[in-house]
Order: structure tokens, then C-alpha cells, then sequence
């Protein structure tokens, strides 16, 4: 019995390792690829075209060929209502995101992440998905207060990068606050395979319009080198990140997968100064970044003791965690929340579009709630 328990730990701490390596190794490696330092290919809606046609691809083997997974009933009024709308906001936020790091640090754009929870709570809020809480508001006024003083340190600040960051993440946050209103009320529920298979084709012919105005006339007069294996194992990369982050969730829950992305994107910030020496970050950086991290834990632990409280009382949130870290399969927060969304949605209840935030802006598709589900059941199914 030990044994088996030492086993599924270490299983669960290899995941985690798994994840942190892969969202780490994405975002510098995109950094790497767009850098004009580096491989010098200065062109970012191509790169994240690149990204969506392979998912699609692969996506529709997975589907069609293979039958992994069998596609949901999509008539052309949800896809037209849902699918595009969401797809539209994605690619916006990977189009944005990715520009971004023409002009500002991995370093600083991990800081600048820090907002997500404010764009999400406030898109909530507008969209009528979420309350106005002065708890919660105090927490996105201190997030706020902690990414201005991080930018105020920043010596290799530009402003068209971080207007282009800061849209990226607003984009994010409208995009989950969408998948929540309008996938939830159709009833869809989409896992990750999926989710590329009807959104990434759909992202793809939506950056094509801004990609042949905007780059295609550069890329034709442009000394640019195309290396097929570069871009072949940069999308590689993305796709796994994907898939990773079902297999962690799976295991234990949202509480730990938020938990190591605060750890990776510490050792994010760390790792950009090593690999990219013209990063530098000031003591006045930290100190921003620090007190938006305190915001943001703030937040989650209020969400957490939201939904916690009405669904599972018996438990306190410290002997979650607890049992989260040490590989047990407790009852995903998230997924507890999603699964009263119709008698919330009926009594009028506050259905929270800020607790839809992803574990990792760079890729996922899908919100925690739904990820959670699809990915015990099918994870349990194969014996993992």
C-alpha cells in the first residue's frame, strides 16, 4: 500500500515537473524564436498560424482518424454564436501576447500576468457574470497597485509592448468570461482534444486576414530563414503544454495546478535573466511583483473559500492543499463549482466568470471547470 502511494506521488510531482518545464520552455522558446537577438523571426501572428494549424491537424487525426475522442453535436448556430466568438477573442490574446515579446522581457511580461485575475473580475462583472465584491475589489485594487510599481522599476519599459500585453490578457479574460456564458448555456462541454478540434481551425482563418495585410507583405521582401525544425518542435511544445496540464489536473486538482504556476513563473522570471542576459530586474521589479502575487493569493483563497464553504465544509482549505500535494484525488474546486452552474444559474446565483481563470495563458483552451471533469473521467477510464 505504501508503495503504492510513494508511487502515485511521485507520479503526480513528475506531472507537475512535466507542466513546469513545458510552459516555461514555450514562452522562452517563443521569446527565442520572435527575438531579433536571436533566431530573428519578427513575426508573430505567423508564429501562433503555425501553432493553430498544427493543433488543428492534429486535433482532427485525433477525432477523425484515430476516434481518441468522439466530437460533440455542433450544429451551425452554436458554432457560429460560440465558437467563433471564443476563437476570435483566443487567437486575439495569443496574437497580442506574442507581439509582446518583440519589445518587453519574458521577465516583464510574467509580471504583467499578474493582472489576469483583475481583467477576468472585471470582464465578469460587465458581463454579468459576477458581482461587484468590495473583498474581491480590494484584492484586484492591490494587484493593480503591485503590477504599476513592478512596471514603474522596469528600466527596459515600452509602452507599445505592454499596451500590447495588457490587450492580450484583457482579451484572455473576455474570451473565458465568453466560454463560460455561452458554451454553459448551450451545455457543450468541450475537452482539450476537442477544444483544438473546433477552435484552432476557427483561430487560424481569423489570424489570416491580419496576417496578409500585416506580415505576409514583410515575409515576401524579407531575408527571413525558415527552419522547418524550429517551428515543428516550437509547436510540438505548445501542443504538449496542452496536454500536460489535463494530466495534472487529473491527478489533483485546480488548487495545486494554480499553486505551481506561481512556483514556474518565479522560476520563469528567474530563468529569463540566464537565458536572455539583456533581461535585467531591478529590486523595485520584485517588490511590484510581490505584492500583486499577494493580491492574486488573496483571490484565489477567497474563491476557493467560496465554493469550498457551500460544497465541502467538513475540509478546511490548508488540509485541501494539503491533500492535493500529496497526490490525492480531491474534489476539484472548480469542478464542484461547475457542477451547480444550472441551479445557480436558475436562483440567480453569482456564477463566477473569475473562477474560469486558466492555469496557463499560453496556450489552454478551456476553463478549469470543464477540464477537471473530462479529465478524471477519461484519465480514471485508462488507469492512470
Amino acid at each position: 500500500m505504501g508503495k503504492m502511494i510513494n508511487k502515485s506521488l511521485l507520479l503526480t510531482y513528475l506531472y507537475l515537473l512535466i507542466y513546469i518545464i513545458l510552459s516555461s520552455g514555450v514562452i522562452l522558446y517563443n521569446k527565442w524564436v520572435l527575438s531579433p537577438k536571436y533566431f530573428n523571426f519578427p513575426f508573430p501572428i505567423t508564429l501562433t498560424m503555425i501553432h493553430m494549424g498544427f493543433s488543428g491537424v492534429v486535433a482532427f487525426f485525433l477525432v477523425r482518424v484515430f476516434k481518441v475522442v468522439s466530437p460533440v453535436k455542433m450544429t451551425f448556430e452554436i458554432y457560429a454564436t460560440c465558437v467563433i466568438p471564443i476563437s476570435a477573442f483566443f487567437a486575439s490574446s495569443l496574437w497580442f501576447g506574442n507581439t509582446a515579446y518583440l519589445h518587453i522581457s519574458v521577465a516583464f511580461i510574467q509580471m504583467l500576468k499578474a493582472l489576469m485575475p483583475v481583467a477576468t473580475f472585471v470582464m465578469a462583472v460587465l458581463c454579468g457574470t459576477d458581482k461587484l465584491r468590495w473583498d474581491v475589489f480590494l484584492n484586484m485594487v492591490l494587484v493593480s497597485v503591485g503590477v504599476v510599481v513592478s512596471s514603474y522599476g522596469e528600466i527596459h519599459f515600452n509602452v507599445v509592448g505592454t499596451v500590447y500585453q495588457v490587450t492580450g490578457i484583457f482579451a484572455e479574460a473576455l474570451r473565458l468570461v465568453l466560454t463560460q456564458v455561452l458554451l454553459q448555456k448551450k451545455g457543450l462541454t468541450l475537452n482539450p482534444i476537442t477544444s483544438l478540434y473546433y477552435i484552432a481551425p476557427c483561430s487560424f482563418m481569423f489570424l489570416f486576414v491580419p496576417w496578409f495585410f500585416l506580415e505576409n507583405p514583410g515575409m515576401e521582401v524579407s531575408q527571413i530563414r525558415f527552419n522547418f525544425w524550429i517551428f515543428f518542435s516550437n509547436a510540438i511544445c505548445a501542443l504538449a503544454l496542452n496536454f500536460s496540464i489535463f494530466l495534472v489536473i487529473g491527478r489533483t486538482g485546480a488548487v495545486t495546478i494554480r499553486v505551481a504556476g506561481v512556483l514556474k513563473d518565479w522560476i520563469l522570471i528567474a530563468l529569463s535573466t540566464v537565458v536572455f542576459p539583456e533581461s535585467t530586474i531591478t529590486g523595485l521589479n520584485i517588490i511590484g511583483y510581490a505584492i500583486a502575487l499577494c493580491g492574486v493569493v488573496m483571490y484565489n483563497y477567497l474563491k476557493v473559500k467560496d465554493v469550498r464553504s457551500s460544497q465541502l465544509p467538513a475540509d478546511s482549505i490548508p488540509e485541501r492543499i494539503t491533500k492535493d500535494w500529496k497526490g490525492e484525488k480531491s474534489s476539484d474546486i472548480l469542478r464542484s463549482d461547475s457542477s451547480n452552474d444550472n441551479n445557480r444559474g436558475s436562483s440567480g446565483g453569482n456564477n463566477s466568470g473569475s473562477d474560469l481563470l486558466n492555469v496557463d495563458e499560453e496556450v489552454p483552451l478551456i476553463p478549469l471547470s470543464r477540464l477537471s471533469h473530462v479529465g478524471r473521467t477519461q484519465l480514471s477510464s485508462h488507469g492512470v
